[in-house]
């Protein structure tokens, strides 16, 4: 397995933008009669309460800086990833510049 300088760190980057991502997609997604049940949602509670009712339920705005944050995550991963197989000797510095070019062209597409 190649890198290792950082003790293989920057996938806790990756795990969080992850967790982001989980979070945007679930934004406003409504809890199945399950999920209202194990976390004791009623009916009558909902109605005090209507945005209990969804997994997360925050304004398009906070959405969308989540998304910037998640974009930005996505990159911190690719650098220090990239970093990493550079300073551990698994790439030469032709090998890092291309590699990190390419990983983040795929983040803007």
């Amino acid at each position: 397995m190649s890198g290792g300088f950082f003790d293989y760190q920057q996938h806790k980057i990756f795990e969080i933008a992850e967790s982001v991502q989980s979070v945007i997609d679930k934004n406003y997604v409504l809890l199945t009669d399950r999920e209202l049940a194990e976390n004791f949602i009623t009916k009558e509670s909902i109605e005090y309460c209507p945005d209990c009712a969804y997994h997360y339920a925050y304004p398009p705005e906070v959405i969308e800086k989540f998304k910037e944050g998640v974009e930005l995550l996505r990159k911190a991963y690719v650098y220090a990833h990239r970093i990493d197989w550079l300073l551990s000797s698994d790439d030469g510095e032709k090998s890092f510049l291309r590699r990190l070019n390419e990983e983040l062209n795929k983040i803007k597409d």
